[in-house]
């Protein structure tokens, strides 16, 4: 190597003694501007002198401990050119190589393709082949006959496929090849390949064919044809190839283990997973976050506790410290077994032990805090996102807003939705955050406010859903603003929004609340374009020549063909509708029969030694009315009927205090209608909407109110 500077000082070029062992020693020049003494004439030689290779580095240096170096010349003739103009810091360069005529200062781009010339052809046959539609002919052209590719070739091109059609492909010409050597690592990589497309089919097939070709398969032969069968939701078949391993004397690997737990887990097979977890930790495995992941949900889907504290307490005594995935699993648990407050301490052991909480974390806690109705502690917890800079998206943003919907919290709704408007935010307000606030403005009462929000949502381009229009036509069904109501359902089928059985029940909760005439046949116009079947069966309950027996066929009918979360709200809102649009007044007490019959009311009735109940909180408030008509009927015939002595001292009902989704208010609607028919029961004070009466007021009542036909009645 030369090392080249310049200055006043002499230039030295040093060859390095590895790359030239052969040749003489290296020759010291030196130039300066005056050599001139008597002892450096006598004893250093000249410059065109070469010391013998014998001298020593240090004699052949001792030429410029003796050179004294001037600033001026000696002579005022003798002209010195300037110093050349070099970099402040030396440059090395290798004498092996030409010089470059100019140093590049920038370094050079990298070229796009391999440095190893070896490997150029290679790369553009791989993007050769995973471009070309017909593989076995790409194939054919660039390995004719007696060609063959070599084993290291044929790997890195079949991991190079991304189609596991052109996978299948290449493994099928390799097995045309003749006398190549074809192991399990090539398969292998082909069913890496199936289980990413989850071709279940193929990786069965394929494994079949290993074993009849005697080919070897490995721990992660079975690894990856237990996680494809997995994915592919074949859990036969995950257990099925995991015993096989077993027997085959291949100890599982921690994917594995994880993944077995997992399919056990899906299954609802609890007590396996545990065995399987214990064998296999007695067996020298030391699970892993995922393995805890998988107890964690498993537990949690349950709602079991306990299997969520056994899960707490292997990973400490493990030494396994969660991650992020493992927390949300725990706090998911948590909030499904209904422990907010596990959750809670969960979230804050993550925060001490600098886990940083992402999206998924802070949602899942919002809807424990939402579910628990702690709506202090999720607000507190906004605030606190806030202020650490926690990362938010529009599913947290929704979720609050949902939350806030749900208990009310208008003036925090409003606060997040304008937070979400401002420009520099990343989550915008998008169908369900406009839904969220429609919500809560038509639970409030206040229906100009939410069409406002809903002509601001057509306005920005935000496509309504299905949600949106049903609050909206909720809201504006119980103010009374039919037409309004209406529109937004024409709204809603031009932009191509279907009904579903939640709008389908708002529209019979809308039409129960409308007067007899235009209205309602407008109303029933909308949910004919819905659902034809109920508009029928309202006709038939209208009609006094209708048996029972048709309305039992029909109502079951439509029963099995809808939502189960919407069964009771339709049987009540049919219910309202036979009270208020004139009905006979026989069909109101058959569809409540029809509910209990079909059990969309349990535990409607409650008997004790001491109290006979009737709970109404799951009824609107006609099905309410008519629950408890045909209550005092049951209770008038025992007394018809001298069985006073089989009737227990007290009786009490429950409307409990909130709202119904289909009618506010019960509390209010039913001591109002308490009122009107005198009846001896009295509010509890301790207790909003329970009310108690006593045997002796409840019998006098009977006995001055209705008449012995009542009860056949």
């Amino acid at each position: 190597m030369a090392l080249l500077c310049a200055s006043t000082s002499p230039t030295i070029s040093i060859p390095h003694p590895l790359l030239s062992p052969l040749k003489p020693p290296a020759t010291f020049l030196c130039h300066s501007s005056s050599s001139k003494t008597s002892a450096a004439t006598a004893s250093s030689p000249t410059a065109d002198q070469t010391p013998s290779s014998s001298s020593s580095l240090s004699d052949q240096l001792l030429p410029l401990s003796l050179t004294l170096l001037t600033s001026q010349p000696t002579s005022p003739s003798a002209t010195v050119a300037p110093p050349p103009r070099l970099p402040a810091k030396p440059t090395w360069t290798n004498p092996s190589k030409p010089r470059p005529t100019v140093l590049a200062l920038r370094r050079q781009s990298r070229r796009p393709f391999s440095h190893n010339p070896s490997l150029r052809p290679l790369t553009e046959l791989s993007r050769t082949l995973r471009l070309s539609p017909d593989l076995p002919s790409a194939l054919a052209a660039a390995f004719p006959p007696g060609h063959s590719p070599s084993r290291d070739d044929a790997l890195l091109l079949l991991n190079s496929l991304r189609s596991w059609q052109k996978s299948l492909q290449f493994l099928d010409f390799l097995r045309s090849l003749p006398d190549f050597p074809l192991d399990t690592i090539f398969y292998n990589v082909v069913l890496k390949s199936l289980r990413a497309g989850h071709q279940w089919h193929h990786v069965e097939r394929l494994a079949g064919e290993m074993i009849d070709a005697s080919v070897p398969l490995d721990n992660i032969t079975y690894s990856t044809i237990i996680t494809a069968a997995k994915r592919c939701r074949r859990f036969d078949g995950a257990l099925h190839w995991f015993e096989r391993m077993y027997r085959t004397g291949l100890m599982p690997d921690e994917v594995t283990y994880s993944a077995v737990l997992d399919v056990y887990a899906r299954l609802g097979r609890r007590e396996e997973v545990v065995t399987l977890y214990e064998r296999a930790c007695a067996g020298g495995w030391r699970p892993d976050a995922v393995a805890f992941s998988v107890l964690g949900k498993m537990f949690g889907e349950a709602g079991d506790y306990d299997g969520i504290r056994y899960v707490l307490k292997e990973m400490k005594e493990l030494g396994v410290k969660p991650n992020a995935v493992v927390y949300n699993t725990l706090i998911q648990a948590t909030g499904k077994a209904g422990k907010p407050g596990l959750a809670r301490s969960l979230f804050e052991e993550m925060v001490a032990a600098g886990v940083s909480p992402n999206e998924k974390t802070l949602t899942s806690l919002i809807k424990i805090y939402g579910k628990a109705r702690w709506s202090r502690d999720a607000l507190e917890l906004w605030e606190r996102m806030k202020s650490k800079g926690w990362p938010v998206d529009f599913i947290l943003y929704n979720t609050l807003l949902s939350m806030c919907a749900d208990l009310g919290l208008e003036d925090e709704a409003e606060k997040l939705f304008e937070d979400m408007r401002r420009p520099d935010r990343y989550a915008r307000p998008d169908s369900w955050s406009y839904t969220a606030m429609i919500n809560i403005y038509g639970s409030g009462g206040k229906p100009d406010r939410a069409v406002k929000m809903f002509e601001e949502m057509l306005e920005k381009g935000v496509e309504p859903n299905v949600m949106s229009c049903t609050c909206l036509i909720r809201c504006l069904g119980k103010a009374g603003r039919i037409g309004d109501a209406v529109r937004v359902f024409e709204t809603a089928m031009e932009r191509g929004i279907r009904p579903d059985d939640r709008l389908c029940g708002c529209l019979l909760s809308v039409a129960a609340l409308c007067e007899e005439g235009g209205e309602t046949d407008m109303v029933l116009g909308c949910l004919e374009k819905a659902n034809d079947r109920l508009v029928g069966l309202l006709k038939m309950l209208r009609d006094e020549q209708v048996g029972f027996g048709e309305i039992k066929d029909e109502f079951r009918g439509i029963m099995n063909e809808a939502a189960v979360e919407v069964r009771r709200p339709f049987c009540n809102c049919l219910i309202d509708v036979c009270r208020n649009q004139g009905h006979p007044s026989r069909r109101a007490n058959e569809l409540l029969r029809l509910g209990n019959l079909y059990g969309l009311y349990p535990g409607l009735h409650a008997r004790t030694p001491e109290e006979w109940s009737l709970n109404l909180r799951s009824l609107s408030v006609g099905a309410a009315k008519t629950a408890f008509e045909e209550w005092m009927r049951s209770l008038w015939g025992s007394v018809v009927e001298q069985e006073e002595e089989a009737l227990p001292l007290s009786f009490s009902v429950c409307t409990g205090s909130g709202t119904h989704k289909f009618s506010q208010g019960l509390a209010t609607s039913f001591t109002s209608h308490l009122s009107k028919l005198a009846a001896p029961f009295r509010q509890v004070d301790e207790k909003s909407g329970s009310f108690v009466a006593s045997k002796e007021d409840l019998v006098l009542w009977l006995r001055s109110t209705f008449s012995p036909a009542f009860v056949n009645a």
